[in-house]
């Protein structure tokens, strides 16, 4: 169980995606914190990153990843498709 609060994630959370933002930037993506929910973090790719073969790979070995190394090993990533940034339950 995560010790921490979705309130007290959304800072820390925001710092790691800041910290990788520079890594997909490199590739022509981007990425957008756009939730935290019960020690999930909702991202939304974009840029060349949206349809790319790793990108599951990037959410999965590079964001999710730093989150467990930085902040709590049970943390996780949840990819949010371009037009579902309403619809997080359904994810």
């Amino acid at each position: 169980m995560i010790p921490f609060t979705d309130e007290e994630l959304l800072a820390p959370v925001t710092a790691v995606i800041d910290k990788v933002r520079p890594s997909i930037a490199l590739d022509g993506g981007d990425i957008k914190l756009i939730s935290i929910k019960n020690g999930a973090a909702y991202v939304q790719l974009s840029g060349a990153c949206v349809g790319c073969a790793s990108s599951g790979s990037t959410l999965k070995y590079g964001v999710e990843r730093q989150l467990r190394m930085d902040i709590h090993q049970e943390l996780t990533v949840v990819n949010v498709p371009i037009g579902m940034e309403d619809k997080i339950d359904q994810l």
